[in-house]
């Protein structure tokens, strides 16, 4: 183990876009996504998968010391920590967007189905944060006080030189696992419109080209720990509830002990305000700056209000269907995504109709199993479950996934790759895009779509899933 915690305090080369965030966050992989897709490229050389989530699902000791040593070779240490320069990240974001102009751009919170809405728009998405990862050399899975206390100071270098950004930290055992002691999880969220942003819209977006921003509005018990700097104790990607992270709580102690702790040490800090916006939401001042801008400079502003993920999964999905046919295709093949194994390209060059799960829970995919008992029926449906690496109460069985893959008429598929192991084993992004490019070819890929009918579509399919576009 001392091996392993010198191994994390090693420091790391330069601290570019790229060093500062979190290998396999979803903000990283949905802009490398688009790009690539824009670019008539797949994922194929994504090779991302969650930093170190191999072995965290397990308490045995071995296996998490080698989690904690893969988590080190890419977590920010406290040196990094103030060297911290997010405008480097906003240049590192869109500089990966090919050259030209595009009829329009979306920005906002991170969310699988907004890879497949840009692709079909033919326009890039640019994240309103950005997730980091950093050391916690002394840390503990079961004592969120003590990660308040490491964050706290993490956070205050960060913010010495970068007052535009809010930091998020979250303590999520059931999510991270082992690495929840090891490193802390901060979401960085820009509380103004970054000025590589700003240049990027005045010379990339065509004359009055509309700008989108995707909100996702879930809350979470959130305690303010300073100007700048908030905690929350789990997220809503955990698929708990705030109150089981409750210290009584029986759920809460599985996850302990799946991760390597016990629940005799866990105190949260108190929350004295009422819920927040949680890690993905965007800040109001990133929402101000953004209508300002677009107002200024004449470009038509619409919002896309997300109250719950499947909402926006079910109504691209739906939007695909539409555009598919009006195409001349039939429309009636689906894919179940999972997290970070999406293919956008490999989804518009096959004809495929994809659904986003934004995780392995039970709850997510009983929101797919819901929505295509509501839908037309698919010929064929293709399942890629992403195993999370960690082991939860809340995540869904094999045989529910298998469950989703049996509405197809013809053809029922459950990837053996992604199901081997299921739910410890890690599966990098190009995974998707192995089993993707097996599908037949149905060319040529349909004309993209014109902005204004798809956020019409949108507001028409959403509605039912509480989905808000104006």
């Amino acid at each position: 183990m001392r091996k392993v915690r010198r191994e994390i305090t090693a420091s790391g080369a330069g601290l570019t876009g790229d060093r500062i965030v979190a290998t396999g966050s979803t903000a990283r992989i949905l802009v490398a996504a688009i790009a690539r897709a824009l670019r008539g490229a797949d994922c194929a050389d994504i090779s991302h998968v969650g930093p170190a989530s191999r072995f965290v699902g397990t308490p045995d000791p071995v296996r998490r010391a080698v989690a904690i040593r893969s988590a080190g070779r890419v977590a920010l240490t406290a040196g990094q920590a103030a060297e911290l320069d997010a405008g480097q990240v906003a240049e590192w974001f869109v500089g990966q967007y090919p050259s030209g102009r595009y009829p329009g751009v979306l920005l906002g919170s991170p969310h699988g189905a907004a890879a497949h809405l840009a692709v079909a728009l033919g326009v890039p998405w640019l994240p309103a944060g950005f997730e980091m990862i950093a050391h916690w050399p002394k840390g503990s899975v079961d004592r969120p006080l003590a990660a308040l206390d490491h964050g706290a100071g993490l956070a205050g270098r960060m913010l010495a030189g970068n007052p535009d950004l809010h930091l998020r930290q979250v303590h999520c055992p059931a999510s991270r696992g082992a690495l929840a002691a090891a490193t802390v999880a901060l979401a960085g969220r820009w509380r103004r419109l970054p000025q590589a942003y700003r240049r990027f819209l005045a010379e990339r977006l065509e004359p009055g080209a509309p700008v989108m921003v995707l909100r996702d509005t879930r809350t979470w018990p959130v305690y303010e720990a300073a100007d700048g700097h908030s905690f929350q104790v789990g997220c809503p990607a955990s698929g708990l509830d705030p109150v089981d992270f409750h210290p009584d709580s029986h759920t809460l102690r599985q996850v302990l002990r799946s991760a390597g702790g016990d629940g005799s040490h866990w105190e949260p800090p108190e929350i004295s305000t009422p819920p927040g916006v949680a890690e993905h939401g965007v800040e109001s001042g990133f929402d101000r700056d953004v209508t300002q801008w677009a107002t200024r400079e004449g470009h038509p502003l619409r919002q896309i209000v997300v109250p719950a993920p499947a909402a926006l999964s079910a109504a691209t999905a739906d939007l695909y269907r539409r555009w598919l046919r009006a195409a001349g295709k039939t429309g009636n093949r689906l894919v179940v995504e999972c997290g970070r194994l999406l293919d956008p390209w490999q989804v518009v060059r096959a004809g495929l109709v994809p659904y986003w799960c934004e995780n392995a829970t039970r709850r997510c995919v009983e929101q797919a199993e819901w929505w295509l008992a509501g839908s037309e029926a698919f010929s064929s449906v293709d399942v890629l479950p992403e195993p999370p690496g960690v082991r939860s109460p809340a995540l869904a069985g094999l045989p529910q996934w298998l469950a989703v893959a049996g509405f197809g008429r013809r053809r029922r598929a459950l990837d053996r790759s992604a199901a081997r192991g299921y739910p410890v084993t890690s599966v990098p992004t190009r995974r998707a895009t192995e089993v993707l490019r097996a599908q037949p070819y149905d060319l040529p890929t349909p004309p993209r779509i014109e902005v204004t009918d798809a956020l019409a579509a949108l507001r028409d399919s959403g509605a039912p899933h509480g989905l808000l576009v104006c």
